[in-house]
């Protein structure tokens, strides 16, 4: 038994997911935005004590890994890190936007390409292109959007978009080879699938010098004086 507590705050929903390698105990998520510091605990207490067990059973933590919201990263990050160093356990991580290409398997024909995209203000994403099984296309990039964006892949290949970048984008990205998902955005569900593998692997993280990947240095909102 490997019982995986996956964490996956770097959207705006916030879920939590117990594992046992690879089947699902429990799992609880709230669709409430900037609710991460306020919820994450408490959610985290109630999917260990629905299947009756304590922290201390708990054998490594799952965390995505970003891109994604900087505060929710910080957030996740944190307690994750604070978890495994108390109770001595080791720390896997898994980027967001492989997460979300994870998330898709099955979903679309195999020819597709996939482009999971995470929203980065205005017209900026989060964003990276991979193939059905998993093969970088296009690198991790904060991407301006624009006509042009993708033009030569979608020239030769069907491309999925998906993901609460993509929703935006649907407007501006215009070509019969590209096809736009709803309701994608990453999920502890699958953050602990592939978590269990990666554990079987150990390819787990240095908890002390560990760090989201954030892609974008934080830009504090000023407040605006009337």
């Amino acid at each position: 038994m490997a019982l995986i507590l996956s964490l996956e705050t770097s959207s705006r929903t916030c879920s939590v997911t117990l594992h046992d390698n690879s089947k699902l105990l429990t799992s609880a998520e709230v669709h409430i935005e900037q609710a991460h510091a306020s919820r994450l605990a408490s959610l985290i207490k109630d999917v260990i004590k629905l299947v009756k067990l304590e922290s201390k059973d708990l054998e490594a933590i799952a965390i995505s890994s970003g891109p994604g919201s900087y505060t929710g990263l910080r957030i996740g990050v944190a307690t994750a890190k604070g978890l495994c160093f108390a109770l001595g356990i080791p720390l896997v991580s898994v980027n967001t936007l492989t997460l979300m290409a994870f998330q898709m398997k099955g979903k679309v024909d195999q020819r597709s390409l996939l482009c999971p995209m995470l929203d980065a203000r205005r017209m900026e994403v989060y964003c990276t292109v991979v193939d059905a099984i998993g093969n970088e296309i296009l690198p991790i990039q904060a991407k301006i959007i624009d006509a042009d964006s993708f033009h030569d892949l979608l020239s030769t290949n069907a491309i999925a978009f998906f993901g609460d970048g993509a929703n935006k984008c649907r407007t501006v990205i215009r070509h019969p080879h590209a096809n736009f998902i709803d309701n994608i955005y990453p999920q502890a569900f699958a953050l602990g699938l592939v978590a269990a593998k990666k554990l079987e692997r150990n390819e787990v993280e240095n908890i002390e010098s560990f760090e989201p990947i954030y892609l974008k240095e934080f830009v504090a909102k000023a407040s605006t004086l009337i």
